[in-house]
């Protein structure tokens, strides 16, 4: 690989970097961690991804929610506070903020990746957006993240909460097995097929050892919601049916 043709992608990638910048309003000290923020594993050789970042961004998006929410509600007990909390940060949400902000567009794939319809799979920038924020918070600090965070999540918290699309169907499954002594729902991958870049899972999930329901989807986390949506819906049958 030629000199100039990395120079060339590494500009390429600096000005792909700097036009997010401005659509988020906020310029990087140190641009490196935008980068690195926007670099989806398929785009790297041997070099570092975006996936620790993403890690980082999850746990600091949690604590700003968690934070907002907690002031929010004070009269709010644990467990409403755990569900909304789960409301604000599932990948179905950062999805729909992600696409906002048009992120797909800025996220570094391989070409195969982006030809596989990487710019807009669910996972690829529902991740990007937290290693965003984990990026921002190691460049701006916690006050950076909030104002973030304030801006293009919880600025639009009442339609987010009750939007049927993002809803977490896990989270309310949990809740009622475990209000209900039936302890954890246990998800289980039943099949998968496709290359890696179209994978498709087929996960069920069962309660007390008995199967309720049953998800297809592009990502994990897909699957399983569609599996606890079916399952909810079994349980509140057998329920109506029991009286």
């Amino acid at each position: 690989m030629s000199f100039s043709f990395i120079k060339k992608l590494f500009d390429r990638r600096v000005d792909q970097a700097a036009g997010l910048e401005t659509v988020i309003e906020y310029r990087f000290e140190n641009r490196e961690w935008l980068k690195l923020a926007l670099s989806h594993r398929s785009s790297v050789d041997n070099g570092p991804s975006n996936e620790r970042l993403e890690h980082l961004g999850d746990a600091v998006l949690g604590l700003v929610v968690s934070e907002y929410l907690f002031g929010e509600f004070p009269d709010m007990d644990e467990g409403a506070l755990t569900k909304m909390k789960a409301s604000l940060v599932n990948e179905a949400v950062l999805c729909k903020v992600a696409g906002r902000l048009n992120l797909g567009n800025y996220i570094f794939l391989s070409k195969e990746e982006e030809k596989s319809g990487g710019r807009n799979k669910s996972s690829i920038v529902a991740d990007a957006l937290e290693a965003l924020l984990g990026a921002i918070y190691l460049d701006g600090g916690l006050g950076t993240v909030k104002r973030f965070v304030a801006r293009f999540i919880l600025d639009d918290f009442e339609d987010l909460v009750n939007d049927k699309k993002v809803y977490n169907f896990k989270g309310e499954l949990l809740e009622l097995t475990q209000g209900s002594g039936r302890g954890m729902p246990r998800y289980e991958i039943t099949d998968q097929q496709g290359p890696d870049h179209l994978k498709v899972f087929d996960i069920a999930v069962t309660i007390d050892g008995t199967r309720y329901g049953a998800g297809k989807g592009s990502t994990k986390k897909e699957a399983e919601q569609k599996a606890a949506e079916m399952a909810l819906r079994a349980l509140k049958k057998t329920s109506e049916e029991n009286g």
